[in-house]
């Protein structure tokens, strides 16, 4: 019943708090939620990539992961309550794994990056949430064998820190296989920003919906196409679906 349907997209209309409380649920009652938050991005990219779409529709658990989601849904009036950003989502489990006991695996980003970001949490925690770690390049073929170490870690918690759509895709193709794990969540860029690799946008420009372009200030020849193009194309399918409706 919290689920809206919009942009060939759903997303689940919980809040922060109402989010976490369903994760810590499903892991003190050992079961599994397979979760993933969509932006303008990706839901640019799910019109015409279908495995994609698949991969997320699918899942679990949806957020919205950028403000212009949440906009958008008032437009097309399905409001979603707030906006549950996956680095924000990302840092309040690792608190609640040191209160709660729980262990994390690491999985993404370049191997320098990946070992700072296990080395600040084990610094600003403890080394007994992490369950493992592993940098994100790997081929097709490997990641059954990654999959079944991930399982047999120990870990209730997994981030996937790649891009899309190859974070959604390895997380819903190895679900089975991931099956001891409670909680499996793609969190992209989110590990270069913990490792201080990347900054992120003051809360101003957060709650503005200006985060896309502080991102893009950093990175202006990397990210041009992804930001400037992309989100022309997410405001012409949200204008799009509303003069249709």
């Amino acid at each position: 019943m919290n689920r809206l349907k919009f942009l060939n997209t759903q997303v689940d209309n919980f809040s922060m708090d109402e989010t976490l409380g369903l994760i810590k649920n499903a892991i003190d009652n050992n079961k599994q939620i397979h979760h993933v938050v969509v932006n303008a991005g990706k839901i640019v990219l799910m019109q015409s990539d279908l495995q994609l779409r698949q991969s997320v529709n699918e899942s679990d658990l949806i957020n919205a992961d950028g403000q212009a989601v949440v906009w958008a849904s008032k437009i097309l009036k399905k409001p979603l309550k707030e906006r549950v950003a996956g680095i924000d989502l990302m840092e309040n489990l690792i608190e609640l794994a040191h209160k709660k006991k729980y262990k994390i695996f690491f999985l993404g980003a370049k191997e320098a990056i990946v070992k700072a970001v296990v080395k600040k949490y084990s610094s600003q925690y403890s080394p007994q949430i992490i369950a493992g770690y592993r940098n994100g390049y790997f081929n097709l073929n490997d990641e059954p064998q990654i999959a079944k170490e991930i399982s047999h870690s120990g870990a209730n918690i997994l981030f996937v820190a790649i891009s899309s759509p190859t974070k959604e895709n390895f997380i819903y193709n190895n679900k089975t296989l991931l099956k001891g794990v409670n909680f499996i969540m793609g969190v992209g860029g989110s590990f270069d920003v913990a490792a201080g690799k990347v900054k992120r946008a003051p809360k101003w420009m957060q709650k503005s919906g200006l985060e896309w372009f502080y991102r893009f200030l950093q990175e202006p020849k990397r990210m041009w196409k992804r930001y400037l193009i992309g989100n022309t194309k997410f405001i012409f399918l949200v204008l799009k679906e509303r003069f249709r409706a």
